[in-house]
């Protein structure tokens, strides 16, 4: 009998247990204080993660914080650039550290809102994720039907599937807001017809970092969804998951289509000439909650844990990237051994970044941390979990 009644009590304690590692418990609700647990609760050492936060303090990103200053100078290097969407000014650093869904650090303003630059690329994914689940279009099939003006003209475009676009290894060739492919993020090396008049690699092939074809995809999602991609985020994922109603997303002051008779903003994939996603820590830190249990809030599974798979499996024109989440690729200049060859990230200019590390069941959001410095953070914080 005794044995028996040890038996139900150790049942009890694991099953109930928040403070079990690698399981997940608890889930903030929308509009309520986010709860937290001390560093020794969840067996985390106090001393070294007050050593991490100290360190994202200490290292704020060296750009200036009026980012219209910072986005001119940070790609004076493209030919033609300019500021197209909205911008504002950012606060000092921010962040917050999540396990088993409790809040264990946080420093900064956590409720500012604050421009995230390419973070917004991983929401964009998701967007893109919601389709597939519903099956608008799968991720292997070719844009090209589903847009019917100029976009995917041309032998070369026609080829474009949705993975290609996904992944940034399409190539796709052209103009869009104003932006010409060849211009975004040009070589060191070279001038504008070297850029201009570059040779096309076939789509899936190689891979390029560029914000022109990343609107390229927001602007097939909107044609696909036939409704804002804001709208889309908010019903699907940010209201379900409690998320705060001071996100916005902008795209362009040209970037206005009309889809059915209703004008309607085709946004943008980041911050590089303006607009992309304004929010704020917090609600990274339940977007980010909300990967690292699969998809699933609570109860409800929102976007297929089938999905999160193929965003987070390595690219063939990049192993170290997803559909548009970064991975902790032994060949990636940021790569953290220690996080384990599962964890993924968004990341965004500025040192904005939601990090999703299932081996310690922790989200780790940073704003303006400088870049360089992640890795070393990170680091930091693993030391806290040994």
């Amino acid at each position: 009998m005794k044995q028996y009644f040890l038996l139900i009590f150790s049942a009890i304690f694991f099953l109930g247990n928040p403070l079990v590692k690698g399981q997940i418990t608890y889930f903030p609700d929308a509009n309520t204080q986010w709860k937290s647990l001390s560093e020794k609760q969840v067996n985390l050492n106090e001393g070294l993660l007050k050593k991490a936060v100290s360190f994202a303090i200490e290292n704020e990103y060296s750009g200036e914080r009026d980012l219209r200053i910072a986005i001119l100078k940070g790609f004076s290097h493209e030919p033609y650039h300019q500021i197209l969407g909205p911008t504002k000014k950012r606060a000092g650093p921010a962040g917050m550290i999540i396990k088993n869904g409790y809040i264990v650090a946080q420093w900064g303003d956590t409720k500012r809102v604050d421009m995230t630059f390419s973070v917004t690329k991983s929401y964009l994914s998701t967007v893109a994720g919601l389709a597939v689940d519903r099956g608008f279009f799968r991720a292997s099939d070719k844009v090209a039907p589903n847009v019917w003006d100029n976009t995917f003209d041309g032998d070369h475009n026609q080829q474009i599937q949705w993975d290609h676009l996904l992944n940034q290894s399409s190539d796709w060739s052209g103009n869009l807001w104003g932006g010409y492919d060849w211009a975004d993020r040009p070589p060191k090396e070279g001038g504008i017809d070297d850029w201009k008049y570059r040779k096309l690699y076939a789509p899936g092939t190689h891979f390029k970092y560029n914000d022109v074809r990343v609107n390229v995809l927001a602007y097939s999602l909107l044609n696909v969804w036939r409704k804002p991609l804001p709208q889309v985020l908010k019903e699907y994922i940010m209201d379900p998951i409690g998320a705060s109603n001071t996100w916005r997303w902008y795209g362009y002051n040209n970037s206005w289509v009309n889809i059915d008779g209703s004008k309607m903003q085709s946004v943008s994939g980041g911050g590089h000439s303006g607009g992309g996603l304004f929010i704020s820590t917090e609600d990274h830190a339940r977007f980010g909650l909300l990967f690292l249990n699969k998809g699933k809030w609570k109860t409800h599974q929102l976007i297929s844990p089938e999905w999160i798979k193929k965003a987070t499996t390595p690219s063939v024109a990049n192993p170290s990237y997803g559909y548009l989440w970064w991975l902790n690729h032994k060949d990636s200049s940021r790569y953290v051994a220690a996080a384990g060859e599962d964890m993924y990230y968004a990341a965004g200019f500025g040192g904005n970044f939601i990090i999703i590390i299932p081996k310690e069941n922790m989200v780790v959001v940073t704003r303006w941390l400088e870049p360089k410095a992640m890795p070393s953070f990170l680091e930091k914080v693993m030391d806290a979990t040994k």
